[in-house]
């Protein structure tokens, strides 16, 4: 597409460009915000709220023991591993203002995905929650981490004895700390109260530094970090800021500076929460509700019942999961203005329901990890249109190409590829790969089968790649068959993904047995200690034998036909 082909066709208020000097870094972005907002609430979470300037207070105080207390250096990275709790945003820009690149980590990784992540990394500290004690003193040895940063659920509670309550209750009550031993573990409140104690250094940062290695596998099951500088993830806030600029019809902008009030359960770790939820609430001064565990739906309702919320982002399967509760019809939605969909393609149905019971239509976008994720959006209120992902954000442009890298017409199917500020590095340490998907003009293959509309309005039809995508979470079947071909009784398996009403998709497995006392409820056992939960076939299928071309590749596409 020409340049300026979108211009025409972007909602009023919503600028086609924008200003990529206008920061030099996510820290300047960070800190202008910590000032300009300091008295407005940033983030809550366990009944404890902390305003901007106790994020700038804390998060220097983390940067300056990373200063002092360690030998790290910048541009080294830092893993973070964490649910939603308060300590992420403070580790997080913390970490980022020491000049350090963070490495988000999935606090629900195996053993096996761990020391992956973190080795290929070269990750040299971590920071994680005591929940997950167990599983970094097994994987710790194996690993290049010389500094742990221990946190618990009560750290940052007002009161030291209702955290140490809270801290025991997790321990002891419900049971969900088992036993570890890390000797050299420095506990998160250590960090705080000795980090205040120096001065941060101010650590200089261009749009060019990587900011984020945010871990993905691509179009291969092998997982890879995409390099997210510091211009990426500016510059894609600032796209969806721009987006949010869209007037009504009174020629107000969508989104008030300093007031709106966003529900936040989708993990921050996730590039979808991470630049939602922990970046581009910066700019507007957004005051962010962090839900630890939205799969406890009545405590998750329970907490929006205590806040006129403004805007809400999640995915199909926790939109239906909300409203299947009989709560949560009964919250207040008057203030809810902004409903966004990410992850996973979103059902008509549910959107619909949606709609019916808030008054607030779901609108849906497009984005990847290598997009720092935002690539596309549709507009807010009437101008939304279901069944697609929207126009791309403002600064970024899209074409489709045919198998031998040729532009195709307006209306016609084929691989869609983005070109913005907000595209990636590459991946690191990854050349051959980045090559693969990334050309010398900057436009990235996406792996996604499109359309574009001739009024600018972009549907995603199929995927060129073999991706699974259960609950917004990427599940890339190499990965699951290179395991399951570790075990001594597989001869050979294939994975792909299918319809599932809960999760969008769900991964079913096909085996073909080496010895025929292999059963099911086996596989099943060695899938939950190899896979975090997400990654776990839900369908196995013992099989006697699996299609194969003429060369000896297995036809996933024909399994789908059967299935």
């Amino acid at each position: 597409m020409q340049p300026d082909f979108w211009d025409d066709k972007r909602p009023a208020g919503v600028p086609n460009s924008i200003d990529q000097n206008e920061y030099r870094s996510v820290v300047e972005v960070f800190e202008r915000s910590c000032k300009k907002f300091a008295d407005r609430p940033a983030f809550t979470n366990m009944g404890v709220t902390l305003r901007y300037r106790d994020l700038d207070r804390l998060s220097a105080a983390f940067a300056a023991w990373l200063q002092s207390s360690t030998d790290l250096k910048p541009g080294d990275r830092i893993a973070v591993q964490m649910p939603n709790l308060l300590q992420y945003p403070i580790a997080v820009f913390g970490a980022l203002r020491a000049g350090l690149v963070v490495v988000n980590t999935n606090p629900l990784y195996t053993a096996r995905e761990m020391r992956h992540q973190f080795n290929d990394s070269g990750a040299r500290a971590l920071v994680y929650v005591n929940l997950f004690g167990k599983l970094v003193e097994e994987v710790l040895p194996d690993t290049g981490i010389e500094y742990l940063i221990e946190a618990r659920m009560g750290d940052l509670q007002p009161s030291a004895l209702k955290g140490a309550l809270i801290n025991a209750a997790v321990k002891y009550l419900k049971k969900l700390v088992p036993n570890y031993h890390l000797p050299r573990a420095v506990s998160f409140r250590e960090v705080l109260n000795k980090g205040r104690s120096h001065s941060l250094k101010m650590v200089k940062k261009t749009l060019d530094d990587i900011a984020v290695l945010q871990y993905t596998g691509g179009t291969t099951g092998v997982a890879k970090g995409a390099m997210l500088t510091h211009g990426n993830l500016v510059a894609n806030m600032q796209q969806v800021h721009a987006c949010m600029l869209q007037t009504s019809a009174d020629g107000q902008p969508l989104i008030k500076e300093g007031q709106e009030i966003m529900i936040a359960p989708l993990p921050l770790y996730h590039i979808y929460a991470f630049t939602a939820n922990c970046m581009c609430m910066m700019v507007t001064g957004n005051h962010n509700v962090l839900i630890s565990n939205p799969r406890d739906i009545p405590a998750f309702i329970n907490e929006m019942k205590k806040w006129r919320f403004t805007a809400l982002l999640g995915l199909n399967t926790l939109f239906v999961a909300l409203m299947n509760h009989p709560e949560f019809k009964n919250l207040d939605f008057s203030g809810l203005k902004i409903t966004n969909s990410g992850g996973t393609a979103l059902v008509k149905a549910t959107a619909e329901r949606w709609k019916q019971i808030t008054g607030c239509a779901v609108v849906e976008g497009y984005g990847l990890t290598e997009t720092s994720p935002v690539a596309s959006t549709n507009p807010y209120g009437e101008g939304a249109r279901l069944g697609t992902v929207g126009l791309p954000v403002p600064g970024t442009l899209m074409k489709v190409i045919d198998d031998e890298g040729n532009e195709l017409p307006l209306g016609e199917r084929g691989e869609l590829c983005v070109k913005g500020p907000q595209v990636m590095k590459g991946y690191w340490q990854r050349a051959e790969a980045t090559a693969e998907v990334l050309d010398a003009e900057g436009w990235l293959k996406t792996g996604d089968v499109a359309i574009i509309e001739a009024d600018g309005f972009v549907r995603i039809v199929d995927r060129k790649k073999d991706l699974v995508i259960v609950s917004g979470f990427n599940v890339y079947p190499n990965e699951i068959e290179d395991v399951l071909m570790t075990h001594p009784k597989v001869e050979s398996c294939a994975v792909i993904g299918v319809p599932d009403e809960k999760s969008g998709e769900a991964v079913k497995l096909f085996v073909v047995p080496s010895d025929p006392e292999l059963t099911v409820e086996e596989l099943k056992a060695f899938c939950r200690e190899q896979f975090t939960g997400y990654k776990v076939p839900r369908h196995i299928v013992l099989r006697e034998s699996l299609p194969m071309s003429p060369v000896g590749k297995i036809l996933r596409r024909e399994l789908r036909d059967v299935t």
